[in-house]
């Protein structure tokens, strides 16, 4: 019982991360791109190959890997709302921007993922 409610107190965390930081970077760049979306998904990219290199050589138990990967970033960066805006896009007929979200947000959380990976590996 007492995991789940870190899970649940980490899902929570990485929801309001995850408000914040688009809300932010909506009020820098505005709403014409989903900006915020993008920038939360590859951030969560980065951070999750980040915190897996971390967590990969010590000594933690399962659940704890969990409730750090699954609960908080699990929260932090969620991919429905990138294929749900994807999805509004398209509806709008702007044919260039589904490509350059659905493809640029892919192949550069890819990237993100990879870096995270090697800082980890450096840490």
């Amino acid at each position: 019982m007492y995991e789940l409610l870190l899970f649940c107190l980490a899902a929570a965390l990485g929801a309001m991360a995850r408000y914040g930081l688009s809300a932010f970077i909506y009020g820098l760049l505005g709403r014409n791109f989903p900006w915020g979306t993008a920038v939360v998904n590859i951030m969560g990219c980065f951070l999750f190959g980040l915190t897996w290199m971390l967590t990969d050589g010590i000594e933690m138990s399962a659940q704890v890997r969990v409730i750090l990967l699954i609960g908080f970033m699990g929260s932090f960066s969620t991919f429905s709302t990138y294929i749900f805006e994807s999805h509004l896009l398209l509806q709008q007929g702007k044919r260039f921007y589904v490509l350059l979200n659905v493809f640029g947000q892919t192949l550069i959380g890819l990237g993100a993922l990879y870096c995270g990976f090697l800082l980890g590996r450096l840490w």
